[in-house]
C-alpha cells in the first residue's frame, strides 16, 4: 500500500468503515510510514480537541437579571390577582416541566451507557481482532526475550507509555517477548507470555482501559480478562482455561508500581 492509498483510507479507517482485510494492510502501512503515522495521530488530536475544547458560552449577566426581576415583579393588586387565577395553571406546567426534566435526564443517562457499552463492546473486539491477528502472523512477537530488563527498554519511543513488565515463570506463565500492536485507533504495548502450550498476551490499555463491569469475555474459545499490572490497566487474551486465566489475572493484580 502506498502513501496516497492510505492517505484515502485514513478517515475510513478512523471512522471503523474498513473491513478487516483493508485495515490490516493499512495498519502495516502506518507501521512502516512516519508520515501516515502522524496523519492518524493528528486526526486523533483533531477529533479530542472538538470534544473537549469547543467553547460554550453563559447568559448574560444582564439578561439574566432581567429574567429574575420579570419573575418576581408584578407589585399591582390586578398583577397579584392575575398571578393567584396563574397559579393552578403555573403548578401544572411547573409539573410539566419537571416531569420533562426527569425524562431528559434519565434519557441522558440512558445514552451515556449505551454509549460506554459500544465503547467497550469495541475494545473487545478489537482486542481479540489483535490476538488472532498476532496469532496468524509469522511470529507473534517483535522483541523474543525472557528477560523483561531487555523487553521493557524495546518499547521505549515507540508507545506513548512504556509498559510494566513482569516475568512469572517460577509460576508457570514464562514472559516470551513482546510486540506493537493496535486497539482502536491506539499504538498500544502487549506483553507475550507462554503457560504450556497456550501464548497469552497482555495488552497495556490506552487511556486507563474503559469502564466494565469486571465480568470475563468468551469469544470463539478465547477469553478476555481485564486486570491490573503494575498501576496500569490491561486486558489478557488466551484460549487457557477459566481457572488458569483467573490464576494469572491474580499475578497481575498482585504487582505494585515501578520496577
Amino acid at each position: 500500500m502506498d502513501c496516497k492509498t492510505a492517505s484515502d483510507l485514513l478517515p475510513l479507517y478512523f471512522d471503523g468503515e474498513l473491513d478487516r482485510a483493508t485495515s490490516r494492510g493499512f495498519e502495516a502501512h502506518v507501521d512502516a510510514c512516519p508520515a501516515c503515522r502522524d496523519a492518524l495521530v493528528a486526526l486523533d488530536a483533531l477529533r479530542q480537541a472538538l470534544r473537549h475544547e469547543a467553547p460554550r458560552f453563559d447568559a448574560p449577566g444582564a439578561l439574566r437579571a432581567r429574567v429574575i426581576a420579570s419573575a418576581a415583579g408584578m407589585p399591582t393588586p390586578e398583577a397579584r390577582q392575575f398571578r393567584v387565577a396563574l397559579r393552578p395553571w403555573m403548578a401544572m406546567a411547573a409539573s410539566l416541566l419537571l416531569a420533562f426534566v426527569a425524562g431528559g435526564a434519565a434519557l441522558a443517562a440512558w445514552q451515556r451507557a449505551s454509549s460506554a457499552s459500544a465503547v467497550e463492546a469495541q475494545q473487545t473486539r478489537d482486542l481479540f481482532a489483535s490476538h488472532w491477528r498476532a496469532l496468524a502472523a509469522t511470529s507473534p512477537i517483535d522483541v523474543v526475550s525472557t528477560d523483561q530488563h531487555t523487553v521493557k527498554p524495546w518499547f521505549a519511543g515507540k508507545v506513548a507509555t512504556a509498559p510494566v513488565v513482569r516475568d512469572f515463570k517460577a509460576e508457570g506463565y514464562a514472559l516470551i517477548g513482546g510486540r506493537i500492536d493496535y486497539v482502536g485507533n491506539d499504538r498500544v504495548p502487549v506483553l507475550v507470555y507462554q503457560h504450556g502450550k497456550h501464548l497469552v498476551d497482555v495488552f497495556i490499555l490506552p487511556g486507563g482501559g474503559v469502564a466494565s463491569d469486571g465480568s470475563p469475555v468468551q469469544m470463539q474459545g478465547y477469553v478476555l480478562e481485564r486486570a491490573m499490572l503494575g498501576g496500569q490497566a490491561v486486558a489478557i487474551v488466551s484460549d487457557m482455561d477459566r481457572a488458569e486465566l483467573t490464576r494469572f489475572r491474580d499475578l497481575l493484580d498482585s504487582q505494585v508500581q515501578g520496577d
